[in-house]
């Protein structure tokens, strides 16, 4: 994005760049979206040298402005979640939050102790200078100045025809994006708003539209978008955070996808639909030249002695953590071809947010769960667990292993796996090259002795180990026997302070695993398996056996999202999408288990499996499919429409 045009706004205001002066725009509720007719009444005075509405769609550079502030309340995702720690990461059955128990009152504590309700919710009632919660008054704040935008351009003054279509289509993908967002957190709890709404409309009519509906609204949007062809197909170099057709194209493969799963269906069968619009979108991206990461680009970084990365340097472990660590860049002889968005800054200090811990003795963040590191195959091929049911006990503490399976060895669990395994978490006896700001104790018996400092480093998660063991009391420890490994650059710390890459909203991986889904779905087997060899050879991973039936097929296609999608913030929707509206969580989320390691002597280990805290985390339930619309608004909607906007079990 054009920094000398971005604006940076301040709650209550909208600076115009080059202007001087401070338009009045109120963080909208909904209920000041539904009345926006006074907001605009409120607007259209002008003293003390404010400006009016009107004046600003008058003038080219502040219609520009306008629009830039569209982008405001795009969601910051990864690290810079800080208190939510990761979210939806730690909120489903992938990772557990180190601070949530020691402080509850951080976001994900509060989700597992069932802290939660209408009026007082983590995501709704939060809001952030680091862009995220408070999701429903920021999104519908967006959506209203995307539409406001909408209604105004065609008749602004503006420098060029070809801008004028550019900043709508732009428009368009935001409305879009934002929607998408709503639907994804409140599901159908929402009403389809193609204009902002006037002071004098009948409010009494509005009504909830279902899924599919808001759906094919969205998809209009970035139809609408795709329809013009002076929106750009890709992110260019100079401007790279402005939307594109190819995230029009991401955003419509995503919900269309939503929208035929079982959850939001309606007992409708959208998936010959979903495949055909997935299809579609796919090809449209490969035809604007995107393409899988697909080799190692800096091996002096990744593929070095000290890089760590896979049990011997293994190419494609080394690929795999080298796309997650770099932030795409945008010049024609970029060697990311995959990313289609990402987030406009990069994700801090990971190593001390949801790194390890103990390298500079702060926190871990994120630790991944023993249910994770079970979905990782072993290099066969072959899945660790049976699918279809992984565990024969609800707390997950006897694995149901897979006959097929020859390689896994329970006494051994780390050897021979998927190479995405050793590119995203650190283990019991993985190594890290980094600044470690402490002297080793001779309990640390794999790196002792060892004064601070810059040295490659065993990391040992057992019981006892003072640094890296598990602890569930301990900050800076695993509560889980892992680390996060994904977005951490393979030496960055202290000396050395690589920050995590920008985060990646969209990327090509992500869009061929949606068309493999609705392929599978809708009986096109043949394409789904193709589809899901392209992600697995990537990483050098055998193809999927040709004689799957479609079920075997739709189970292998859900495992792969859960392993090439891992600690990406996909794994919380697809759990509660591949539901039924009358479902709870009870199978994923209920329960997560650690692996408790035991030190028996040099390099000998026993492995026992356990759940991470005595009590069952209570954001299991049916009511949390969904988020809760806010209680506040939740009930000035039913006194204005006479009907319940709430989610069940709110």
């Amino acid at each position: 994005m054009n920094n000398q045009k971005y604006i940076q706004q301040t709650p209550g205001t909208l600076y115009i760049p080059g202007v001087g002066r401070y338009i009045k725009l109120a963080l909208f509720l909904f209920t000041m979206l539904l009345f926006g007719g006074a907001c605009k009444k409120a607007l259209d005075q002008a003293p003390d040298g404010k400006i009016s509405l009107d004046e600003v769609f008058q003038d080219n550079d502040k219609v520009e402005a306008f629009l830039n502030s569209c982008y405001n309340n795009l969601p910051v995702k990864g690290t810079r979640y800080f208190f939510w720690s990761r979210g939806p990461v730690d909120w489903s059955d992938e990772a557990w939050d180190t601070d949530a128990e020691a402080e509850s009152w951080i976001m994900s504590g509060r989700f597992y102790n069932g802290d939660a309700s209408a009026s007082s919710f983590p995501g709704t009632d939060i809001s952030s200078d680091a862009g995220n919660g408070d999701y429903w008054n920021r999104y519908w704040n967006a959506i209203r100045n995307c539409s406001y935008f909408l209604q105004k351009i065609d008749n602004a003054a503006v420098n060029s025809e070809e801008n004028r279509q550019r900043m709508k289509a732009e428009a368009y993908v935001l409305r879009a994006y934002y929607y998408h967002e709503l639907l994804k957190w409140f599901g159908a709890a929402l009403p389809i708003m193609r204009e902002p709404y006037e002071f004098t409309a009948d409010f009494s009519t509005l009504e909830k539209a279902s899924y599919y509906d808001l759906t094919k609204f969205i998809m209009e949007d970035c139809d609408a978008a795709l329809a013009i062809s002076a929106l750009p197909t890709r992110i260019t170099t100079d401007e790279p955070y402005r939307v594109t057709k190819a995230l029009a194209e991401s955003i419509k493969s995503k919900m269309i996808l939503f929208a035929a799963s079982p959850l939001n269906n309606g007992g409708q069968n959208y998936w010959d639909e979903a495949y055909e619009v997935n299809k579609a979108s796919l090809q449209n991206l490969r035809s604007w030249g995107y393409e899988l990461y697909n080799k190692v680009n800096f091996p002096a970084t990744y593929m070095s002695d000290d890089a760590y990365i896979g049990p011997a340097k293994d190419q494609y472990s080394a690929l795999y953590n080298e796309y997650f660590t770099q932030s795409a860049q945008y010049s024609p002889t970029a060697v990311d071809k995959e990313t289609i968005y990402q987030s406009r800054e990069g994700q801090g200090n990971i190593w001390n947010i949801d790194g390890i811990g103990a390298q500079d003795g702060y926190k871990s963040g994120t630790c991944p769960t023993q249910e994770l590191v079970d979905a990782y195959e072993t290099t066969d091929g072959q899945p660790i667990l049976d699918l279809d049911n992984p565990y024969l006990d609800e707390q997950h503490l006897q694995p149901n292993y897979n006959p097929d399976n020859a390689l896994y060895n329970p006494n051994d669990p780390y050897a021979n796996r998927d190479p995405r395994f050793y590119a995203s978490i650190y283990y019991n006896g993985s190594k890290r090259k980094a600044w470690w700001g402490f002297a080793e104790a001779p309990e640390s018996y794999e790196n002792y002795p060892a004064p601070a400092g810059n040295r490659a480093r065993v990391i040992a998660t057992y019981k006892g180990e003072p640094q890296t063991g598990i602890d569930p009391a301990v900050r800076k420890a695993t509560r889980t026997g892992y680390f996060e490994r994904k977005f951490l650059h393979p030496n960055s710390g202290g000396d050395n302070p690589v920050g995590g890459a920008n985060w990646k909203y969209f990327r090509l991986g992500e869009i061929i695993l949606n068309f493999a889904e609705a392929a599978a779905e809708a009986g096109k087997l043949d394409e789904a398996r193709a589809a899901v060899n392209e992600i697995r050879r990537r990483v050098g991973m055998p193809d999927l056996p040709a004689n799957l039936s479609q079920a075997q097929l739709i189970a292998r296609v859900r495992n792969e999202r859960r392993v090439e999608l891992a600690l990406e913030e996909n794994r919380y929707f697809d759990v509660r999408r591949w539901s039924n509206p009358s479902d709870d969580l009870s199978k994923t989320d209920q329960w997560v288990t650690a692996m408790e390691i035991t030190r028996t002597g040099t390099n000998a280990y026993t492995y026992q499996r356990r759940v991470v805290r005595p009590t069952e985390r209570k954001n299991y339930t049916n009511k949390f499919l969904w988020f809760p619309v806010p209680l506040s608004e939740a009930n000035r909607l039913a006194a204005i429409t006479g009907n319940d906007w709430q989610n069940p079990g709110w």
